[in-house]
């Protein structure tokens, strides 16, 4: 039997498959435990159930004497230091499945949002709702058919956006590290370029890759200067894959129309000018924000964890 310390609240519904079988301590009901909470238990653990908003660094992985699995509930892992646990002989898992249809879900939300400005039009008829100005050609949003959607970091969450985003009619540019075979290309209907054609083609630029030092800042003030002045940008990555006082500039200025943000680049927390703009539509990362996800979430975080204790079957290794 081993110790598994589940580091987060969420839903309940999916732990039985570790319950059943290990010893598993949970926060209490409607909240995380703290990091002193979790350092105070952590000693005589084996598994350490983490979340993406719950930092695991060298002080907290030297807590855990017994560690040997870090199992994320996410599919980004940016909270934990790979690298050391690594060097400890910690193994890292994340849930890279279960966040892709939610994610792009909204995604698309916060395209359609910033297209046909409905955060803005919200704000606007709750603020007057009798004297309303909706005159044809007050706040004019743009069609999505006939458009082009950028894609960089084509992974399974971009893919899902792309597919989304096609049945409205949108021709895909995409830019990954490895690109596709030519035949792969026109199984799925979409068109390699580089990254600097991606970003100046673009009607619509979704970004989809993890936060690395190479993709820190990935958007700049250099990148948004390429963009058309017509142009929507869509982050449900991380943040800081995106300069976002040159954001802000850009949004100012309309040097870009619009900006659809699920992820900020200080710990999640917006810049105060982000509330201020008409042309942003702000969700505080919600990617997974639905119960059927978080179900999932947790089926699939167990499957890591009962996979690694057993080592009968294939667990979604990060390190």
């Amino acid at each position: 039997m081993a110790k598994i310390l589940v580091a987060f609240d969420t839903v309940s519904e999916g732990f039985e498959a570790l319950t059943s079988e290990h010893e598993v301590i949970f926060p209490p009901r409607g909240r995380d435990f703290t990091q002193a909470e979790i350092a105070e238990r952590i000693g005589d653990c084996d598994v350490l159930c983490s979340v993406f908003d719950i930092p695991v660094g060298r002080d907290l992985i030297d807590c855990g004497h017994s560690l040997k699995l870090i199992a994320n509930y996410a599919v980004g892992y940016n909270n934990i230091d790979t690298a050391y646990a690594a060097e400890k002989g910690i193994v890292v898992t994340n849930t890279p499945r279960s966040v892709i249809e939610p994610t792009a879900d909204l995604a698309l939300a916060l395209l359609l949002s910033c297209s046909r400005r409905i955060a803005e039009w919200d704000r606007a008829f709750r603020r007057d709702r009798d004297a309303i100005e909706h005159g044809r050609l007050c706040r004019l949003g743009v069609n999505l058919y006939g458009k082009t959607l950028g894609i960089l970091g084509y992974g399974n969450i971009g893919a899902a956006v792309a597919r989304r985003c096609q049945a409205f009619g949108m021709t895909v540019l995409y830019n990954k590290r490895t690109r596709y075979s030519e035949a792969e290309e026109r199984e799925r209907g979409i068109t390699y370029a580089e990254k600097d054609e991606v970003i100046r083609r673009a009607d619509v630029l979704s970004l989809h890759t993890p936060l690395t030092p190479e993709t820190r800042h990935l958007i700049g003030a250099r990148e948004l200067a390429m963009m058309k002045p017509t142009a929507i940008l869509i982050n449900t990555a991380r943040g800081a894959v995106v300069d976002e006082p040159a954001l802000v500039a850009a949004l100012k200025e309309g040097r870009i129309a619009a900006a659809g943000l699920d992820v900020f680049e200080q710990n999640d927390v917006p810049s105060p000018e982000l509330f201020e703009l008409e042309n942003v539509s702000l969700t505080p990362h919600i990617g997974t924000q639905t119960y059927d996800s978080r179900v999932e979430m947790v089926h699939e975080l167990c499957n890591n964890v009962i996979g690694f204790l057993r080592g009968d079957r294939k667990i979604d290794r990060v390190n």
